[in-house]
């Protein structure tokens, strides 16, 4: 049974309130999450949808790159984006515009080089005679010949010889000459690109590393940037030795848009050479990057176009526009040839070749977290609002009726203790009246002690019944206060005296210390002295122990401070602000007597003189209450 009262009022009134409305409101909550549930479902769905229609423009956007790739073939060689390279091949000639973006060519042009023939008698003094001397001698004819090729070949051949003789110097400037030669072909190099080879050897022969960094770094250079139109087996070559000879830093990579588009080039002129009469278009993957590819051949002639990644990834570009969504095209082994895979996304479609088309499998991800919809959003701030109403409402009507239990509970103390407080005077009015009625009382002594007995518990009663009159009438606000210039000096004085005769204070210790010259305050007289009396009064009362208690006046700022301090039990920290409201009394209560009004009509006497109650007070060291209030203003 020891559950039952707390389900009795008002206590059950409370419990069925936070039943009633914390049902609807988990029920109502339920509810709003299901339906939010369903529109993140719905927007999931709507975002596979566009995902879907994206997945279908990519491939539109692919196809219609590759149609206007293969009208290039019928228009005239201008304006040819970045990334983009025309080749035009015959059975002795190839061209590629423009020029320069080919790192290397499907095949070395057709040269010129001047056959080996014609230096016969120079190869056979330098190599079988070992005689560099004689043949440098019958070379200088040849370095003035009209003929660049012949001239090239010379040129190597002279600049070789002078090396093996040591003349370092003379071999550098024959291999400088080489080089202006540009593309005429020596010993199936172009010259300038022969001539710097020649001059990396010889300095990294001759430990001069700093001249072999520089020159291996142009070389390198070159390389990349397609100067020279050499075969892919002899770039590949030369682009390894290159980067040996450069010193560190690491040589910079080529291009992966470059070499797509030089292998690019190679694979359409290789499927020309197998199928002379053929026309066509194709996406491919070269190098691990994506290439566009359109040709049209004769058995005598091919026209092709190629575009490299940048140009896959340009035509792509113009469709994803949305950060929010990644694009990745991948190759049948699963790499990746453009873009990278989503790992975790929230929506993703994914069409393998066959269903785009397209070489590859094409995956469009949605990686942004999902944005509600309006609806959803309103939803949503909907039960936030609702909830919040619900939860604050039924915070506040559980707050105020929690404190209307307390109320409840400290008018029901104070009752009881008021009840105590009534009913000591009357038993000893009674008793007394008793005895005067009864004829008990013998002797006029006997009898005046008896009348006098009378008028001190008649007087008890009366301050009692005036307390409590004077309370209600601080509640209600009908109480005015007459202020008068005052000494608080003297009133204190006053006070004090009288309160030592009080039987309660007669075995207490009551100093008065008070500062000379102090201001007069505004102030009713029995207002402030009730205040004084009740505040002496708790001191005695909270003081069991050690029965020294000070009355002080002294200056405080602009006015004067009246404190009252014991050594009594104390006031714990988080009493000092609650031990002010009316039917609170402080620890420990049970034992002492009282209504629970006192300090509340202090506080309320002290407002109402413009003033303020300050308490300073811990646990078993005592307490001091300070009355403070301004000084009168003087006319």
């Amino acid at each position: 049974m020891p559950f039952r009262p707390w389900f009795q009022a008002p206590r059950r009134v409370l419990v069925l309130f936070v039943t009633i409305t914390l049902v609807p409101a988990a029920a109502l909550g339920w509810l709003g999450w299901r339906t939010l549930e369903q529109n993140r479902a719905l927007d999931n769905q709507r975002d596979m949808e566009r995902l879907e229609l994206l997945a279908d423009r990519i491939s539109g956007v692919l196809d219609r790159a590759l149609a206007d790739l293969q009208g290039r073939l019928d228009t005239p060689a201008a304006n040819i984006p970045e990334d983009t390279i025309l080749l035009n091949a015959g059975p002795k000639n190839l061209e590629a515009i423009p020029a320069g973006r080919l790192v290397y060519y499907p095949v070395a042009p057709a040269g010129t080089e001047s056959p080996p023939s014609r230096f016969a008698a120079a190869d056979e003094l330098e190599l079988r005679h070992r005689d560099p001397a004689a043949a440098i001698a019958l070379l200088r004819a040849d370095i003035q010949n009209a003929d660049p090729a012949v001239c090239a070949g010379a040129l190597l051949r002279l600049g070789r010889n002078q090396k093996k003789l040591g003349h370092l110097a003379e071999a550098l400037a024959a291999y400088s000459e080489l080089a202006r030669l540009g593309q005429v072909e020596v010993e199936g190099l172009p010259a300038e690109m022969a001539a710097r080879e020649a001059r990396c050897r010889l300095y990294e022969q001759a430990g001069r590393m700093k001249e072999l960094a520089a020159e291996g770094s142009a070389l390198h250079a070159g390389l990349r940037a397609g100067r020279w139109r050499i075969a892919r087996a002899t770039w590949q070559f030369h682009f390894e030795e290159a980067a040996r000879w450069m010193s560190p830093p690491e040589p910079a990579p080529v291009d992966g848009s470059q070499l797509a588009l030089a292998a690019a080039a190679e694979w359409v002129h290789q499927r020309w050479q197998g199928e002379r009469e053929s026309s066509g278009r194709q996406f491919l993957t070269l190098d691990g990057q994506p290439v566009m590819v359109a040709w049209k051949a004769t058995a005598a002639k091919l026209r092709a176009a190629a575009a490299g990644p940048r140009a896959v990834h340009s035509a792509l570009h113009s469709v994803v526009r949305d950060p929010g969504v990644s694009m990745a095209l991948a190759d049948a082994a699963g790499l990746a040839v453009l873009g990278r895979p989503a790992s975790r996304p929230r929506v993703q479609v994914v069409r393998t070749a066959a269903e785009s088309g397209l070489p590859w499998t094409l995956q469009v991800a949605r990686l942004d977290p999902a944005k509600p919809s309006a609806q959803s959003r309103f939803l949503a701030a909907g039960g936030a609002i609702l909830a919040l109403l619900l939860v604050g409402g039924a915070y506040f009507v559980s707050r105020a009726m929690v404190r209307e239990m307390a109320v409840a509970q400290l008018q029901s103390d104070f009752v009881s203790a008021v009840s105590h407080e009534f009913r000591s005077p009357l038993t000893s009015i009674r008793q007394l009246s008793h005895l005067l009625a009864s004829d008990r009382v013998a002797g006029n002594d006997q009898r005046g002690r008896v009348y006098s007995a009378l008028v001190r518990e008649s007087e008890r009663l009366h301050t009692l019944v005036e307390a409590l009159l004077d309370f209600g009438r601080m509640e209600a606000g009908s109480l005015r206060y007459r202020l008068e210039p005052l000494d608080p000096v003297q009133l204190v004085t006053e006070v004090t005296e009288a309160f030592r005769l009080n039987p309660a204070a007669a075995s207490y210790s009551i100093q008065l210390r008070a500062e000379p010259g102090l201001p007069r305050v505004a102030a009713e007289r029995e207002a402030l002295s009730r205040a004084l009396w009740n505040l002496l009064d708790n001191a005695v009362k909270y003081s069991p122990e050690n029965k020294d208690i000070v009355a002080e006046v002294a200056g405080q700022g602009p006015g004067v401070a009246i404190r009252v301090r014991d050594r009594g039990t104390g006031i714990p920290g988080s009493q000092h602000k609650e031990i002010f409201k009316k039917f609170v009394r402080g620890n420990p209560a049970s034992a002492v007597k009282g209504t629970g009004i006192g300090l509340a009509m202090v506080e309320h006497i002290v407002r109402g003189h413009r003033g303020k109650i300050l308490l300073e007070s811990e646990t078993g060291k005592g307490s001091t209450f300070t009355i403070w209030l301004p000084a009168e203003r003087r006319a």
